[in-house]
């Protein structure tokens, strides 16, 4: 058996209100409450012994911005890079290659993306039908074996945004 790839899919924060403000969906940012409810729950993943190597993100704007929040409150730091597989619409087969590709230098991996492809990516990587529902800020850990990259996995744990934040207040 290859080694385990600790894998985190996360869902961007909060974000602006799609409308005339933002007629381009891939610019729309985290609102200022949606900065800081996301980056108020990155030390509660530091409670459950999160460390990532590496950070995956969709390219849209509100995505980068919770990735640079999430590695910005991890430690240490990880390096972030944009994955156009994972903005929404993205095929399944280019986000398992990305893994595929990363995996051969990082052991834990985390993906920030949109809804409702990061839960068809969950329950496809956990070898399930349908979708696993992520709030906006929560946080997956799937733990694959790095032979089988593309699944099936093990859910290790699905946490809100919410209960990151009172985790970090502990």
């Amino acid at each position: 058996m290859a080694a385990t790839i600790e894998l985190y899919l996360v869902r961007h924060g909060v974000a602006a209100e799609r409308g005339p403000k933002y007629p381009d969906d891939r610019l729309r940012p985290l609102t200022p409450a949606g900065v800081k409810r996301f980056a108020s729950g990155v030390p509660g993943l530091l409670e459950l012994g999160v460390v990532v190597d590496f950070v995956l993100t969709s390219p849209l704007v509100r995505a980068r911005e919770t990735a640079t929040l999430l590695a910005a409150g991890l430690k240490p730091k990880p390096a972030i890079a944009e994955v156009e597989a994972l903005a929404p619409g993205g095929r399944h087969q280019a986000v398992v290659e990305a893994i595929k590709a990363h995996a051969k230098r990082y052991r834990r991996l985390a993906l920030v993306g949109h809804e409702p492809d990061l839960g068809e990516l969950a329950a496809r990587l956990l070898g399930a039908r349908g979708m696993i529902q992520f709030k906006k800020g929560a946080v997956c850990a799937i733990d694959l074996d790095g032979a089988t990259p593309g699944g099936p996995g093990t859910l290790r744990w699905l946490v809100t945004s919410r209960a990151l934040r009172g985790l970090a207040l502990k």
